[in-house]
């Protein structure tokens, strides 16, 4: 029975928005608060089930019913979080490589109940799942949870995964042992939203690098679908902030601090003491500061605080105090101390005057995703300094507040010159810069953030449903009217058709359920099978040619081999082919200059392949050689360049596959069945030539079934999404398989 409720979102983070007190009282949670607050902005309008781990028997209190507490081993969430998530994710995330070889014992261990954890999710969303819901995946402690859903849920289940941290570059992720799992996690959602455009692009490099696929400027294609990747940089709640910074509290600590400082100006820092955070590069740059400008001595303070991280750094600790001695007992004077470390949690009231007094912001992280310190600075200075802001270029931050000075946090005397500049820059530039800055995090908000996520989530989830996809393949309707026709053709090609596309061409050996069905289908009269592939005849001869009864077509067409004879047929004998010595120059030209790309020659045709050449620059070398091939060669020569997966083929203009398929069906005639499958353009002859079956008299008994995304663009009637499927329809038809097999394919996805 379909649900009654209404849809609603939900929402899984690691933790839940509340901690409890040794006395069972529960309290704001410290931590994500502008993720917290978006997720609060979205249960005003709709219904919103927080998901998140929580095991606290000292409870006293009654948890809202919108929180969903997510229970887990104890040690196994302490592997899943200290081990995995900060031991192994974290660094890899912000650029820090593990700097000891174990055995991996320990790092195994932390993998299982990182998967555990994930699953324990999973199991709790899918237990609330209603159709119609969103699922919203938070971060990078749930990366697995996506596939898991998908694997569980109608594949109409709309998943989102936002990623709060950097993604790094895939020279840093390959690293990562785990890094196929971790990728086939994300790629679960229907879409994978990012702080940064280069975060993004990272995680395309790795999807096409690790694991091969293919994307678009839209997303990245997987499993027959394609994933939407999405830019939406998180912003703050500033009601919250300007709530706090206007309270009476904080006004009084403004005045006290303005009176303390009195003469100075204040350059404000806060910062966890963590590798990535900068704490030491902000100090060292602040010593240089006061060695290049020596007029600005007791006259600038700068203040920082740094709270302990949820992990141990305490050689970083040691060296950030020791730093602040040396440059105050250089600089200082018993009436000027230049650095005032304060190395605690500071309270938010505090907090929030720091920030109003501050003349400068400086936040020098060297690896960040979305440090929202740099946005509660802005609002803070509405009524104050309107001071500058100083922010790292590795900041997330740094590509969205336009308005900022940013420096690179390695050079320190960069970040000197440019600390002298925000302290005696004019005015008018002082209040533009604001205005810019406030007038982006006033309209970039927490909860525009969570709106503009999910109305693209949401909008993208019904895409294909407005596109008309390519339906997936009926098998039972297939084996029906298979059964029913007295005489049938089938219809292959061979690369990812008939076996699964591999990086050296060589390899693709046929799988032996594949032959076996081909030897039963070409064992029965009642069949006319061919296999129409772009290979040339040897290896055809070779894995194929041992069938009786197979027919086979070479080089798309050029060269033809009927059931039951030796020999091959040269269909291009009268051709003209010293176009190849032209063609061979402009190929071996882009071979020598693209790493892993090779030539094929073939007796009618050339092809230049570079799948095993680098994703990004292979691709960028294909469209230069196809630039070059269609000013210099097709304008004078009866050839076509033929565009295929991670290759270009130049052949014969007047002979394809369509045309192959147009002679064999004139030459079986009352044929009532046709199976034909192909996986790339140089198939799409095959279908065109084919069409619904009517123009060659076979009215609902032809299935063109494309191999691939049901949303690629295909003048084939069906699709299956792997080779697999088509090699179980044929074990299907050929009695070696039960007609159940495929739905469970289906089912896997």
């Amino acid at each position: 029975m379909p649900s009654t409720q209404p849809p609603k979102l939900i929402a899984a983070t690691h933790h839940l928005p509340i901690e409890v007190d040794s006395k069972g009282t529960i309290s704001q949670r410290k931590g994500h608060s502008a993720l917290y607050s978006a997720l609060k902005s979205v249960a005003a309008n709709e219904t919103v089930a927080h998901v998140g781990l929580f095991d606290a028997p000292n409870l006293k209190e009654k948890l809202d019913e919108s929180l969903i507490a997510v229970k887990v081993d104890p040690e196994t969430a302490k592997g899943h979080y200290e081990g995995y998530c900060k031991g192994v994710l974290w660094p890899l995330c912000h650029y820090v490589l593990w700097d000891s070889a174990v055995d991996g014992i320990t790092e195994t261990k932390h993998w299982l109940d990182y998967v555990a954890v994930n699953r324990a999710f999973a199991d709790v969303i899918i237990s609330l799942y209603n159709p119609g819901d969103t699922i919203w995946i938070h971060d990078y402690h749930l990366l697995l949870v996506p596939s898991m859903l998908r694997s569980a849920l109608p594949q109409s289940a709309t998943i989102g995964l936002f990623l709060h941290t950097p993604f790094p570059s895939s020279e840093i992720f390959r690293c990562l042992p785990r890094r196929q799992e971790i990728i086939q996690g994300m790629l679960g959602a229907n879409m994978i939203g990012f702080q940064t455009y280069s975060y993004a692009r990272h995680f395309i490099s790795s999807c096409s690098r690790v694991l091969g696929l293919e994307s678009s400027p839209k997303g990245v294609d997987y499993k027959g679908f394609q994933v939407a990747i999405e830019i939406f940089p998180i912003g703050i709640d500033v009601e919250r902030v300007n709530l706090k910074r206007g309270s009476v509290v904080v006004k009084e600590k403004i005045k006290r601090l303005k009176e303390l400082y009195a003469g100075k100006r204040i350059v404000i820092g806060r910062d966890k003491v963590d590798h990535i955070k900068g704490v030491l590069h902000k100090l060292l740059a602040f010593e240089r500061f006061l060695v290049l400008y020596p007029e600005w001595r007791n006259k600038v303070v700068l203040i920082q605080v740094t709270t302990p991280p949820q992990r141990e750094a305490f050689k970083v600790e040691t060296k950030v105090n020791e730093l602040v001695s040396r440059i105050n007992g250089t600089f200082g004077s018993l009436e000027s101390v230049p650095v005032h470390h304060y190395h605690h949690h500071l309270d938010p009231d505090d907090y929030f005057a720091l920030l109003g007094v501050a003349d400068v912001g400086l936040i020098t992280s060297v690896r960040d995703g979305m440090n929202t310190t740099s946005h509660e600075f802005v609002v803070c200075q509405t009524d104050t300094n309107q001071g500058a802001l100083i922010l790292s270029e590795f900041a997330g931050t740094a590509g969205s507040l336009g308005g900022a000075m940013l420096v690179n946090p390695w050079d320190y005397s960069g970040v000197a010159h440019v600390l002298n500049e925000a302290l005696t820059q004019p005015y008018d530039e002082k209040l533009n810069r604001h205005q810019q800055l406030s007038s982006y995090i006033h309209l970039r908000t927490a909860k525009h953030w969570a709106k503009s996520f999910l109305k693209e989530l949401r909008n993208w989830a019904r895409i294909p449903d407005q596109m008309n996809p390519t339906p997936y393949l009926d098998f039972s309707l297939a084996h029906a009217r298979f059964n029913s026709a007295k005489k049938r053709m089938f219809l292959f090609d061979y690369d990812g058709t008939l076996t699964p596309i591999v990086k050296i061409p060589s390899a693709a050996h046929p799988p032996p359920d594949m032959l076996k069905s081909l030897e039963i289908l070409c064992a029965d009269p009642r069949n006319c099978v061919f296999v129409i592939s772009g290979r040339d005849q040897a290896p055809l001869d070779k894995w194929l040619g041992h069938i009786p009864g197979l027919g086979m077509s070479a080089e798309h067409g050029c060269f033809i081999k009927y059931p039951h004879e030796d020999g091959w047929h040269n269909l291009t004998e009268q051709m003209d082919l010293s176009w190849k010595t032209e063609v061979t120059e402009i190929f071996s030209y882009f071979t020598e200059r693209t790493q892993g790309s090779f030539i094929e020659h073939k007796k009618s045709s050339i092809t230049w392949h570079y799948r095993l050449a680098d994703p990004d620059y292979g691709i960028f070398q294909a469209k230069e050689c196809q630039n070059h091939l269609s000013h210099a060669i097709l304008s004078k020569l009866p050839v076509e360049v033929l565009i295929g997966k991670k290759n270009i083929e130049v052949r014969p203009l007047s002979i394809n596959k369509g045309e192959i398929v147009k002679g064999l069906v004139r030459s079986e005639p009352g044929v009532e069945f046709v199976l034909c499958a192909g996986d790339d353009k140089t198939d799409e002859d095959m279908f065109r030539a084919l069409g619904d079956g009517t123009e060659i008299g076979v009215d609902g008994g032809v299935f063109t079934v494309a191999i691939g995304s049901a949303t690629k663009k295909t003048k084939a009637g069906w699709h299956v999404v792997t080779p697999e499927e088509l090699i179980d329809l044929l074990g299907i038809l050929a009695g070696t398989k039960a007609e159940s097999s495929p739905a469970s394919v289906i089912k896997s996805l």
